[in-house]
């Protein structure tokens, strides 16, 4: 397993600088000027000079490597700076916005906790719910609460976000006002009481995106526990005397499992990449709301390094997925 996973590290390196020249390309061939945004009354001889500070007269080649190499050796040795109190990055041009004139990467780890905070927790909450239900609804095919499950799973899968999301709005704020509809993004917890606002501006935002992560995650939890069902070891299992306890929840749950880890591991990714229509209905500041504004202002380097962590991400939980299969199933072996 060891010598696997050092395999796919390596083998990682080549995959995700593919990717990085494929969106560096496509960002490049995107409509748009950065400088579209500045006024009208800023004389053309001020906007190239402006241009020219941006980087946007030199070659596609020359950004590309400029990027490459800030993103890659300057950050890591800012973070370096920032855990041990060393100096590498001081002086050096790390990967600025061209809207704000920022480091990208201070930006992003500005607005991570807001995402981490609403993206995050619906998907925790999503997956805690779909799995007893996935499971009690293979267990219990056809009943009533099957029926009711498989019910609330396609409004989970019809309803999308941006409509969910007016509805929860009109329904909990507006009239019934129990829960803000505008996510205060400058509150800080630090007592309890803090800490209650804090779920509070949460719950909404919570409900809307975990009603998707429950809709999808059940239907594929009831699907491979009703497969692993009817096989041959359950009835081998239940031949033996053991407890249906133990048959459904150690021997098939484990083997359900298996799938499902696929489709867990592969949805985290998308908890760093925010969930733009719900953050910005809710105006939570986080990693979504700022992606759709750095594509209005066609600022690449925010783009890009945004599109490629997110990259990055799946790529890493791929591999943590492959991992995990052998570790749930003895006869998959990568050696």
């Amino acid at each position: 397993m060891l010598t696997y996973t050092i395999r796919r590290l390596v083998l990682a390196i080549p995959t995700l600088l593919f990717i990085s020249i494929v969106i560096f390309l496509l960002l490049q061939l995107a409509p748009g000027d950065p400088m579209a945004q500045v006024p009208l009354t800023v004389p053309p001889e001020v906007k190239q000079r402006m241009r020219e500070a941006l980087g946007l007269g030199q070659p596609i080649h020359v950004q590309y490597w400029k990027w490459l190499v800030q993103f890659f050796w300057v950050e890591p040795q800012v973070v370096i700076d920032h855990w041990f109190g060393t100096a590498f990055a001081e002086g050096k041009l790390r990967v600025l916005s061209w809207q704000t004139r920022s480091p990208v990467m201070d930006i992003v780890v500005q607005r991570m906790p807001q995402t981490l905070w609403v993206v995050g927790m619906s998907y925790i909450v999503g997956i805690l719910i779909a799995l007893p239900i996935g499971i009690y609804s293979a267990y219990r095919q056809y009943s009533i609460f099957d029926q009711a499950g498989t019910f609330i799973s396609m409004i989970g899968f019809s309803i999308p976000p941006f409509f969910s999301g007016v509805v929860v709005i009109v329904i909990f704020s507006v009239n019934l006002g129990w829960f803000p509809s505008i996510y205060d993004t400058t509150h800080v917890v630090t007592d309890w009481d803090s800490f209650v606002v804090q779920l509070n501006q949460m719950i909404m935002p919570v409900m809307v995106l975990a009603l998707q992560t429950t809709a999808q995650i059940s239907r594929f939890m009831r699907a491979s526990m009703l497969d692993n069902l009817n096989q041959d070891y359950v009835r081998t299992a239940r031949a033996k005397g053991l407890k249906e306890s133990v048959v459904v929840m150690v021997h098939v749950l484990r083997n359900s499992m298996i799938p499902i880890i696929t489709v867990i591991a592969l949805g985290v990714p998308s908890i760093f990449g925010g969930a733009i229509i719900t953050e910005t209905l809710f105006k939570v500041n986080g990693i979504g709301q700022l992606l759709l504004t750095a594509l209005f202002a066609n600022d690449l380097p925010m783009v890009m390094t945004l599109t490629f962590i997110f990259a990055v991400l799946i790529v890493l939980f791929n591999l943590i997925a492959d991992v995990l299969y052998g570790l749930l199933d003895p006869r998959i072996r990568y050696d």
